[in-house]
């Protein structure tokens, strides 16, 4: 369904005289998009971490130590909490997520089992998840809070959570009228995802070591 702003924008081209040569050129510059996309899948590097966003190929620069840590220490208990339960899958940065026009690498994802049951050996390229986490980076926060954040709204994604490692913040929005609202924002206390049934944790525990290990003892055996 389209946003009230882009249904304004609809409007407007057809108010214009020149409406057809409009379309023509945007099916046009559409196609040349398609036909980059697809050299896009064939040039691909398992050794980089590249998107393709509105026809450009962003490639990633390295990130901070904070920034490898706060995904770490996340992918590690989602994972194994996940696969203790048998909820599904979880991946984390190269999981190539083909959404309508765009290609991301996530930092971390989760598929429910439904969609988990499809992904068999040499699969590469994803459907939209049912949970999506990115962590800030000075190079790509603005796509985190900006295209991606409209584009995972619009592709059904039930939950996301984006991290700021050196505020060391989680922030957690849920889809509410096809748009996402923020939940909550926090740097202390416990964050349940509502998408993960039963994963709850720490915030602490993807910011520092000592209360992740702990964290990750309690999933392995959450009777001891």
């Amino acid at each position: 369904m389209l946003l009230a702003s882009e249904e304004h924008q609809i409007a407007t081209i057809l108010e214009s005289p020149s409406a057809p040569l409009v379309v023509n050129k945007l099916m046009a510059a559409l196609e040349d998009e398609k036909r980059r996309r697809q050299e896009f899948y064939r040039d691909v590097d398992d050794d980089m971490k590249v998107e393709f966003i509105n026809g450009e190929i962003i490639v990633h620069s390295p990130v901070k130590k904070e920034h490898t840590d706060a995904t770490g220490f996340l992918y590690q208990l989602l994972n194994v909490f996940v696969r203790v339960h048998k909820l599904g899958y979880v991946g984390y940065e190269k999981v190539l997520t083909a959404l309508t026009r765009n290609d991301y690498e996530p930092d971390v994802v989760f598929f429910g089992t439904e969609k988990a049951a499809s992904f068999k050996k040499g699969h590469w390229k994803y459907p939209a998840p049912d949970f999506v986490v990115e962590v800030l980076s000075d190079s790509t926060a603005h796509r985190d809070r900006g295209i991606k954040f409209n584009d995972y709204a619009a592709h059904g994604v039930e939950e996301y959570w984006i991290i700021d490692p050196e505020d060391e913040t989680i922030e957690q929005y849920f889809i509410q009228d096809e748009q996402y609202k923020l939940h909550l924002k926090i740097g202390e206390g416990i964050i349940r995802s509502k998408v993960v049934s039963g994963f709850a944790i720490e915030v602490r525990a993807v910011f520092e070591e000592a209360v992740h290990l702990e964290t990750l003892k309690k999933i392995l055996n959450p009777d001891a």
